[in-house]
């Protein structure tokens, strides 16, 4: 396998800092070398690839953007393209390490007491324990303010009873921050592994994602000890303020699955002959790989001013949306025309494009639908919510 160099139509790379290439190179060469030689095994046998957890801790992968407990500090934009390279790579492996550290990391950095913090960030930052997130539930996702999981006060902490579902990393997960309506309004728990009540089986027989752990949440009268509420949670807009980090990183992962969808196709349009000649020298083909690369430029131009924004505290949840929205769109368009290109052979594992193709699907619904996206947008530019 050649070794992958990257879109910079445009010499983005001269707007990075030199930290922030080498963070880059370090975890393209990485994904390059651990996760695409094994990711079309796991695809096909669904199943996660956990060996690499503890080496993506190590390498400080996980809550990359933090400065404490054991974190690597780098910027936000240097922690965007460690998505990048990672969802080049595979989307699951990308939303292991978004949910780790953006949904599981970040609320208890920011919403946990100084003891869950103590507890929890140094063994989530180096792989040692793996968490989820519960928001989602089988009737509430777009709105999940609709959420039907309860806590009630009791002797003791709180009783925890609903469920939660398509939550990435549940099974294996030893710690769960969960969302649920209590009298005080929405506040977020930890639930860990072990704890009386709850179980978490793992959603069989998925045509996307297939190398990454989804699942159920079920809690039946689980008594959560006071000490494991996160104390400065007040309502759902917490939940979503998470939600806004995770779709951060999404709207640059998307990018590297575009990007390995466009090499694929661009190497085997220059290879594949008819009619006597490449059919990279044909013009429906060029349109096709002149559209991908436009895409992509823009995709890199888009997340890489956001990563400014939020380095500065401006990266509100509108623009995160509108990133987020058009970066997944492009990618699962991108992957479609490289299936396309490809003819018959986009439909085999001998080739990445129909994996990332069928993962996109799912990228492009999670964490916000494109549909809601656009919502959140327009809100944003007419100030009318079209939400209800």
């Amino acid at each position: 396998m050649s070794e992958f160099k990257g879109i910079d139509f445009y010499e983005m790379d001269g707007l990075l800092t030199e930290e922030e290439r080498q963070v880059r190179d370090m975890v393209r060469s990485w994904a390059s070398d651990k996760i695409i030689p094994i990711i079309e095994e796991h695809a096909r046998e669904g199943t996660f690839p956990r060996e690499l957890v503890r080496e993506m801790g190590e390498l400080g992968f996980f809550g990359a953007s933090m400065t404490e407990y054991g974190c690597a500090g780098l910027s936000h934009t240097a922690s965007g393209l460690i998505m990048q390279e990672l969802e080049r790579g595979d989307s699951g492996v990308r939303s292991f390490a978004s949910v780790q550290s953006s949904l599981v990391m970040y609320p208890i950095f920011t919403f946990g007491s100084e003891a869950q913090k103590k507890s929890w960030l140094p063994r989530l930052r180096s792989g040692e324990a793996i968490g989820c997130f519960g928001l989602t539930e089988a009737d509430h996702g777009s709105d999940p303010g609709g959420m039907e999981t309860r806590a009630r006060r009791v002797e003791g902490g709180w009783l925890l009873n609903g469920s939660k579902m398509w939550i990435t990393n549940g099974t294996i997960a030893d710690v769960a921050v969960v969302w649920a309506k209590t009298e005080e309004g929405i506040r977020g728990f930890l639930v860990e592994k072990g704890t009386p009540g709850y179980t978490a089986p793992e959603i069989r027989n998925k045509f996307s994602l297939r190398a990454s752990v989804t699942s159920e949440l079920v809690f039946q009268d689980c008594l959560i000890p006071h000490e494991n509420i996160l104390p400065e949670t007040s309502g759902i807009k917490n939940a979503l303020q998470c939600l806004n980090q995770a779709r951060y990183g999404i709207a640059w992962g998307a990018i590297g699955a575009a990007m390995a969808c466009f090499e694929t196709a661009r190497d085997y349009a220059l290879v594949r002959t008819q009619f006597g000649k490449p059919i990279a020298g044909f013009q429906l083909v060029q349109e096709k790989l002149t559209y991908m690369v436009t895409e992509i430029t823009k995709a890199q131009l888009l997340a890489l001013q956001l990563g400014r924004l939020k380095e500065q505290g401006r990266a509100r949840a509108d623009r995160v949306s509108l990133a987020k929205r058009n970066n997944v769109a492009i990618a699962l368009q991108t992957a479609r025309l490289a299936r396309d290109i490809l003819g018959a052979n986009g439909i085999t594992s001998e080739y990445p494009v129909g994996r990332h193709m069928v993962n996109l699907e799912s990228v492009h619904t999670y964490e916000g639908t494109y549909d809601i996206h656009t919502l959140i947008v327009g809100a944003s530019i007419t100030g009318i919510e079209a939400f209800k």
